[in-house]
């Protein structure tokens, strides 16, 4: 074929407050010596006081020298990536402490619960993707949710649209996220549950500051909220908590005080799961295919083999399925490869065609072929051989647009999650993507515990035929892709993302840059993106050349006319001994670094 020789916007959101995220991020990259729109090459400059003042964590402070804190830092004893400084902090507070990487994931997951609660929480489920540095393995502890036991393939064959939908029992699954960290825990980690819940327990009964994002989700979200919620997101005077408020939430810390005490059957065999199945009830259309306290009872995590494959001269690894994100990772990065995109400039409408057009393909295999591989056998190997992937790249021509065979499913459905990542000093590492689907998930709390449900049940196919149709037991398909990558065995790479099906495109893009073009850390994830799918129609961020989006729309792309945001990325990079984490400045992420080795155990 032709080569060319010369060197998503967050769904729901309105369109004023895009557009101040916009400005927030172009504020960033402008003072990182990112300028949105220019080429950037080699590690920018952040500003020494870019980081968010941590106040919230007690003996925890950016000021301190064992911590460095920014939107891009390097340390040598630990790196900790989130979206949230609140958690960040807390989790390399356990890396101080001497706790791993794993005990520092599971710490900042059960504060996310708390500081981020509409993004993912102990209502919903995810992956995490472990590094185990003494047995040299990568393992996936699998929590996704999982309908009732009860579900049929006509969970969703109604009448209802998608925007109610996502307010029913019918579209909460089996909550699996405290499974998931306990389980976790008790396989890798050193410190015990009370140290590593503690944190969430005291920020949710003594309280912590909203920040921007969250204010603008409680606002955004109210007409879906039940009066639980509208509770929990007020404050004395009934006022719904705004940025800068101290927002407490003691019917959480006692919830998580239950699971304190009993770990995960304090929450799946208890007073709490009761709670949990009647609020469920309450909401569901047909009761008998609703998640109850037996579900609950029965619910358990797997641990999974990671897909592999190998990609230049490192591998590409991440949670195989029911997470068809690393696969279609994978096949998209593999024909990129094939199709040499690292000849193409790195902002050219050359490049951005080949993107869309790889994108086209994988995505339309994801939706031919895969779903719960407890239910459909998922022809993963067949879908990533070489020769295959080639038979899928030979027919991309520059010039033209080639829409393969459609899937079965429209245009993308929202979603929203969180992904962090975590490196200690003895190599052990953790990409962790968890979440409750929509932006505060079901918009529904249970009573009393101060927890919301997720929605993420709305995954499957809305119409029974396909390999993600809904049934009794199954898992439905997600885009989340926690991934690292491995040289000679190692993690060199974590990356990860929110946001529904633009989880691919914003993942894969943060590795193409870090390989194929050599960008830093942060660069790598503050280069300008595109994101698309097996309909097309190419979302784009901020800094994607007006010239390159004529010419795709020349060679038949249907470009959007503004751009959006896409994804919110987060990486940690492992070279020479030394750890740089980056976060996503379109939100107030931060990566903290640990830097003073120390001999103590986490749970003195």
């Amino acid at each position: 074929m032709p080569r060319d020789d010369t060197p998503r916007k967050e769904e729901g959101q309105t369109g004023e407050s895009a557009t101040f995220r916009r400005l927030r991020r172009r504020a960033f990259l402008s003072s990182a010596g990112v300028a949105a729109g220019a080429l950037a090459f080699g590690t920018p400059t952040v500003a020494a006081d870019d980081y968010q003042s941590v106040t919230d964590v007690p003996g925890f402070s950016c000021d301190q020298p064992q911590f460095t804190c920014g939107r891009e830092v390097t340390a040598a004893d630990g790196m900790v990536s989130s979206v949230d400084p609140i958690a960040s902090g807390v989790a390399a507070q356990v890396l101080e402490d001497g706790g791993n990487a794993i005990d520092a994931a599971v710490a900042l997951q059960y504060v996310l619960t708390v500081t981020q609660p509409h993004g993912s929480g102990i209502g919903g489920g995810g992956f995490m993707v472990v590094y185990d540095a003494d047995s040299d393995t990568v393992e996936c502890v699998n929590s996704r949710e999982r309908a009732s036991q009860t579900a049929s393939p006509e969970l969703y064959h109604h009448e209802g649209e998608y925007d109610q939908d996502i307010e029913t029992g019918e579209a909460m699954g089996t909550p699996g996220t405290v499974k998931g960290i306990e389980t976790a825990r008790q396989r890798y980690g050193t410190c015990s549950r009370r140290r590593l819940i503690d944190p969430a327990i005291r920020l949710a009964r003594e309280g912590f500051t909203v920040d921007w994002f969250l204010a603008e989700q409680i606002a955004e979200n109210t007409d879906k909220f039940n009066d639980a919620a509208i509770e929990t997101y007020s404050d004395d005077q009934g006022n719904l908590y705004e940025e800068g408020d101290t927002m407490t939430n003691p019917d959480l810390a006692d919830t998580l005080e239950c699971i304190r005490r009993r770990g995960a059957d304090g929450f799946y065999d208890s007073a709490v799961a009761e709670d949990l199945a009647a609020t469920i009830r309450e909401y569901a259309r047909d009761p008998d295919q609703v998640v109850d306290e037996d579900d609950l009872a029965k619910y358990d995590v797997t641990i999974d083999d990671p897909v592999r494959k190998e990609w230049y001269d490192v591998e590409l690894v991440g949670q195989p399925m029911p997470s068809s994100g690393p696969t279609v990772c994978a096949m998209v990065l593999r024909m990129l490869e094939l199709l040499e995109v690292e000849n193409c400039d790195i902002r050219s409408a050359e490049k951005y065609h080949l993107i869309a057009e790889s994108i086209y393909s994988a995505w339309a295999d994801r939706m031919e072929y895969m779903g719960d591989d407890e239910f459909v056998d998922v022809p993963v190997d067949d879908l990533l051989d070489d020769d295959y992937l080639r038979s899928r790249a030979d027919p991309i021509e520059f010039g033209e647009t080639v829409f393969p065979d459609e899937g079965t499913m429209g245009p993308g459905q929202p979603g929203e999650t969180t992904h962090f990542s975590v490196i200690d000093k003895w190599g052990n590492a953790v990409s962790y993507t968890s979440t409750i689907e929509q932006f505060m998930g079901s918009g529904k709390m249970v009573p009393g515990r101060g927890f919301l449900i997720n929605n993420e049940l709305t995954d499957f196919d809305d119409e029974p035929g396909g390999p993600n149709e809904p049934d009794a037991w199954k898992r439905p398909l997600s885009s989340m892709s926690p991934m690292m990558v491995l040289r000679d065995g190692k993690p060199e790479f974590t990356a990860g993302s929110p946001g529904g099906w633009a989880i691919v495109s914003a993942t894969f893009q943060s590795i193409l840059h870090r390989y194929a073009y050599g960008l830093s850390p942060l660069e790598s994830i503050t280069e300008p993106t595109i994101y698309t799918h097996h309909f097309g129609g190419i979302e784009w961020d901020e800094g994607v050349p007006a010239e390159a989006r004529e010419t795709l729309t020349e060679w038949g792309h249907e470009v959007d006319d503004e751009p959006g945001e896409i994804g919110n990325v987060q990486v940690i990079a492992s070279e020479d001994g030394m750890l740089t984490g980056a976060a996503d400045p379109n939100r107030d992420g931060q990566a903290v670094g640990f830097d003073r080795d120390s001999e103590r155990s986490c749970d003195d």
